[in-house]
């Protein structure tokens, strides 16, 4: 009997399941019904002769085998979406941006109006996701291009362009109440600023009250509020500082240095080195970057 085999479509189908658990919701974002979901799920494990789930509860969970199937799945898939981008007839070119919420708002609008006056062929998209998430996403081949933090060693990922930014400490004007007996106003998990701001609380050996909220905007806002103090890039303060709706407070330790990263994979597409060079150009003044050619493993 001839083996089954495990198409891109069978693939595809795996990888929802891996990522909703569940078969049910799988089907529903698929548009197909659950009996072939599970059939797709099942003729996988026949071909690879593993038992890639396992029912929890109402749900199901991915086995140690259908952990490291589901990897290779993700990779598989985002280079066959690469791949068919990269053979698309002249003039229908795309890159796919990656930013952190921070650098979505202040630093990327601004680069990608410049080079979408310079490139209108090229059609561009933004995906905003926490730190890890959007270096996960470059690394399976989902996104071209990444703007956030220095990826982790190891990663395999390539730092192409840096520009230089700092965390500082803001509250509302007239703010004279100590870091340790101040409010601080915090962003949420997942957030590299979040993770930088507990440090400093165990640098400064602190334990002051927090509030958590949602994004850059809501921590500023209530800032400008006077609700506490917050540690935040300085691009995202610029604006609010000039106009004097807010004030760089002087706390220990701070500002602390953390430059932006434009990040690849190990091998950028086309467009990815193109938007490079133009994020590098002179043109952008104080908002260029500057070439850098280092991996993460580095």
């Amino acid at each position: 009997m001839p083996q089954e085999a495990v198409t891109w479509s069978k693939m595809r189908t795996f990888a929802a399941v891996a990522h909703a658990g569940s078969i049910r919701v799988a089907a529903a974002q698929l548009h197909v019904t659950e009996p072939a979901v599970s059939t797709a799920v099942a003729s996988i494990e026949r071909q690879l002769r593993a038992k890639l789930t396992a029912r929890s509860g109402r749900g199901i969970i991915l086995t140690k085998a259908g952990h490291v199937y589901a990897e290779y799945c993700r990779q598989i898939l985002g280079l066959l979406d690469e791949s068919a981008i990269a053979v698309r007839r002249s003039g229908l070119v795309q890159l796919r941006v990656g930013a952190v919420e921070t650098a979505s708002e202040y630093v990327v609008p601004a680069l990608l109006a410049h080079f979408h006056a310079l490139h209108p062929e090229v059609r561009l998209s933004m995906t905003v996701q926490p730190r890890d998430d959007l270096f996960a996403s470059i690394a399976h081949h989902e996104l071209d291009v990444v703007f956030g933090g220095r990826p982790p060693r190891g990663s395999g990922l390539a730092v192409r362009a840096v520009r230089s930014n700092r965390l500082i400490v803001v509250s509302a004007p007239g703010w004279d109440r100590s870091a340790a007996e101040s409010p601080w106003l915090l962003r949420g998990p997942g957030s590299g600023t979040l993770d930088t701001t507990l440090s400093l609380f165990e640098q400064l050996q602190i334990t002051p009250h927090t509030l958590t909220l949602g994004s850059t905007g809501a921590v500023l806002a209530a800032a400008q509020a006077g609700l506490g103090l917050t540690l935040v890039h300085e691009d995202a303060a610029a604006d609010d500082i000039a106009a004097s709706r807010l004030v760089q407070v002087h706390v220990r330790r701070t500002p602390i240095k953390r430059p932006w990263h434009l990040v690849t994979g190990s091998t950028p597409t086309a467009a990815a080195t193109l938007f490079i060079s133009t994020c590098a150009s002179d043109e952008l003044g104080m908002e260029a970057f500057q070439h850098r050619r280092r991996t993460a493993q580095n």
